[in-house]
């Protein structure tokens, strides 16, 4: 695989970031994800990393070069990540789980398989037209879809936050599989939360990522953002990848190889402005570890 990838994720005019981001490649199969914490639930930034670090460490599990069946593995996925995240919250004793929203996405033989949950988002990007762009799944989209408001609107829409579709809701999430899209060279997957897409524009996104390599373009996008949303601007995140450049083979950031995998994915510990005290992150990373081996453990 030839392909250049660029991931960044910063806190805004927020204390704390809830978002999560990381990827995964072998030889022959590259994994994204953003996360983005719903902060109206207890510890989003829990939820996030749980569903960040479950997909990761579940590709590392499947992917022996390639995965036997992409979009099989991004529902899956989603769902088990739900199911940690309510074992999570047992093991806590907490009164409901956190939440967050999900965009998952697989590229393998030149074809890309896209799973979301909520109003994370991604892009399929060619020659500054947008091929594919996901469906929110929240209150202004719906308003969308029957002509109510334009897109335009939704930044400034008091809705825009109500989202129906989450990981570690009462009931387990819808998880929405978008067709196989068949990337050319050159071709751009943006996969980002609502913070990077919120305050811009789909002219703005593209026009940026038409000008210049993916490599500069990303975190422009994320400068544009975070000004254009001023001191309230939200958590923003993005995994851009550009697929089959001229120029290079693969740029990545160093990250672990583990069995032919290398991952690069931030450690929870690391957050910035979490509402946890220090005892109660080593707490809560011993928590996550144990509910995520219990659920990559193999089926008897």
């Amino acid at each position: 695989m030839k392909f250049s990838i660029f991931q960044e994720s910063r806190k805004g005019g927020r204390r704390a970031n809830q978002d999560r981001i990381g990827y995964a490649y072998t030889r022959d199969s590259l994994l994204a994800v953003v996360a983005d914490g719903m902060g109206g639930h207890l510890h989003g930034e829990v939820a996030a990393q749980i569903t960040v670090q479950y997909l990761t460490e579940a590709f590392q599990r499947d992917a022996k070069g390639r995965l036997a069946d992409p979009r099989d593995f991004l529902t899956k996925g989603i769902l088990e990540a739900h199911h940690t995240l309510a074992d999570y919250a047992r093991s806590r004793g907490l009164g409901e789980s956190p939440r967050t929203t999900c965009v998952a996405c697989v590229v393998q033989d030149s074809v890309a398989y896209c799973a979301h949950v909520g109003d994370s988002r991604l892009y399929h990007v060619r020659r500054g037209q947008v091929q594919v762009q996901t469906r929110d799944h929240s209150r202004v989209q719906v308003l969308i879809d029957r002509g109510r408001i334009r897109e335009e609107a939704v930044a400034a829409h008091p809705d825009r936050n109500k989202i129906f579709n989450c990981i570690g809701a009462v009931t387990p999430p819808e998880v929405d599989l978008s067709g196989r899209m068949a990337l050319q060279e050159g071709d751009i997957l943006l996969l980002c939360s609502d913070g990077l897409w919120g305050p811009l524009t789909r002219k703005l996104i593209t026009g940026a990522l038409l000008k210049g390599d993916v490599m500069k373009a990303a975190p422009e996008l994320l400068d544009l953002a975070e000004a254009r949303a001023g001191k309230d601007a939200d958590n923003l995140s993005v995994v851009a990848i550009a697929w089959e450049e001229k120029s290079a083979d693969a740029t990545t950031v160093p990250g672990a190889d583990v069995d032919g995998v290398t991952t690069q994915r931030e450690d929870f510990n690391k957050a910035e402005g979490s509402d946890l005290t220090d005892e109660e992150i080593e707490i809560a990373i011993a928590e996550i570890r144990a509910a995520i081996h219990k659920h990559l453990q193999p089926k008897p």
